[in-house]
């Protein structure tokens, strides 16, 4: 069973930054790409970001591009996700997952494992 662990999050002002952070097993990160997925209460649950193994790809919800950023550390085992110039809109639950297929990345119901979620408020 390959585990996620999701942390970082909190209550920030906006315009203010906050960092998630995954972190994994060494057969999950070498294996899996990892992602980033949220979900504001009373919608649905859309996708973030994406990473591939060693950072050789990634891809980020467009509308993000400018505030977010996804990167990795090897050898951490650590997936991070940088949030600024965060937006009252940014306020969701946020949760690392692990999924074997790139090409759907953007699809939650093809990853495998999930972190426990990570709450990120936003305040205006």
């Amino acid at each position: 069973q390959e585990q996620l662990v999701d942390l970082g999050g909190g209550s920030v002002q906006a315009g203010g930054s906050l960092r998630l952070s995954c972190t994994s097993s060494d057969s999950t990160f070498s294996k899996y790409h990892l992602a980033w997925f949220r979900q504001a209460p009373g919608k649905a649950r859309e996708f973030v970001a994406a990473i591939k193994p060693n950072g050789e790809n990634s891809d980020l919800r467009l509308s993000l591009k400018n505030r977010f950023t996804i990167f990795s550390d090897n050898a951490k085992n650590t997936v991070y996700l940088q949030m600024n110039l965060a937006e009252p809109d940014d306020t969701a639950l946020y949760s690392c997952a692990a999924s074997r297929f790139w090409t759907a990345r953007r699809d939650s119901a093809t990853y495998d494992y999930w972190g426990q979620g990570a709450l990120v408020i936003v305040s205006s």
